[in-house]
């Protein structure tokens, strides 16, 4: 590889890889192949929109010397834009979410960033508690009532930016379609901003228009409610069926997926219990539901000897504070 000047050189070109025992141990007759995003610099597939959201800014004069970045996140895109933001001389601030693990807040802090809790913030979390929820609208009232009114910062907004599903088509569905071969018939991916299903699932229907895309979100029991006020969440992983339009993050393709997919939390969790065992990869809970949605999907008669590629978003490290791995815990 030679030796690297940025860690900016160093994201994307992620690994392709079998589950070879996992399909064994349920003697699967389809193939799961997993996109291990933890091999980004920052562990996480939000390395690839991080740079190119920023990079995209300075190339349109939106972000210059001397600028803070600012941007709402779960967390991975916090901690990648924080990394660049210190590669590059940046000043950052993130506004996240507060039920995430404290592994995001510790790492966003490591590099340098500020860490400020949405419930912190009287903006957003009078939006929120007005509109049910509304992240879409809570973000916008973030936007016109407290970043309009400051110089000298750059306003990522991921769900918004049109560079974060771009940079999916350009680097994620060529690296899949070509360490694949061209052997791709399903490609499984969460929700979330919905950069990632639409720019990769892009690309990849470009190459092969019969590819099916399946789109995870969150099942009924993993979202909060008034029963259920507080339940364990899939973090980054968001509804976009069954809620009102204007709420689904403008970065989500509503017409690029075939079928949509809901997965609970505890389903997420044993997959990625089980996968750790079997195959020897540490993955959060969001990467757990793209291993479950792929093997129900492959349990199916009609995907007997086709090729399932599923998107692996982090690293199960970040998650050492939360229920994941706690073996007892069954929802």
């Amino acid at each position: 590889m030679g030796i690297s000047k940025s860690i900016a050189e160093l994201v994307g070109k992620t690994p392709l890889l079998e589950l070879s025992n996992y399909e064994k141990k349920h003697n699967l007759e389809a193939r799961i192949l997993v996109k291990l995003e933890y091999f980004n610099p920052n562990q996480s597939v939000k390395d690839r929109i991080a740079l190119a959201m920023v990079e995209d800014a300075e190339r349109k004069g939106l972000l210059k010397p001397g600028y803070t970045i600012v941007e709402t996140t779960s967390g991975n895109t916090g901690i990648g834009l924080a990394a660049i933001a210190a590669s590059k001389g940046y000043k950052f601030r993130v506004y996240i979410q507060d039920q995430v693990s404290e592994e995001r807040f510790k790492v966003i802090r490591a590099f340098g960033g500020e860490t400020i809790k949405l419930s912190e913030e009287p903006a957003v979390a009078k939006t929120l508690e007005e509109t049910g929820g509304d992240f879409v609208a809570a973000i916008q009232a973030l936007k016109e009532q407290v970043l309009d009114k400051e110089k000298d910062i750059f306003f990522v907004d991921q769900c918004s930016n049109p560079a974060n599903p771009a940079i999916h088509e350009a680097t994620t569905g060529p690296e899949i379609w070509q360490d694949a071969e061209g052997n791709v018939d399903i490609f499984v991916a969460n929700v979330g901003t919905g950069g990632t299903i639409s720019g990769t699932g892009k690309y990849l229907k470009s190459k092969n228009p019969e590819l099916k895309i399946i789109a995870i979100q969150p099942g009924e029991n993993s979202l909060p409610s008034e029963a259920n006020p507080a339940p364990e969440e899939i973090t980054g992983v968001h509804p976009f069926e069954g809620i009102p339009k204007e709420r689904v993050p403008s970065t989500m393709n509503l017409d690029i997926y075939d079928e949509k997919f809901e997965v609970e939390t505890i389903e997420a969790y044993r997959a990625a219990r089980e996968v750790a065992k079997t195959d020897g990869i540490l993955i959060g809970t969001s990467s757990g539901a793209a291993i479950y949605a792929a093997t129900e999907v492959a349990k199916r008669p009609e995907n007997r000897g086709k090729t399932i590629v599923a998107v692996l978003p982090d690293t199960g490290l970040r998650y050492l504070s939360t229920k994941l791995f706690e073996e007892e815990y069954q929802g």
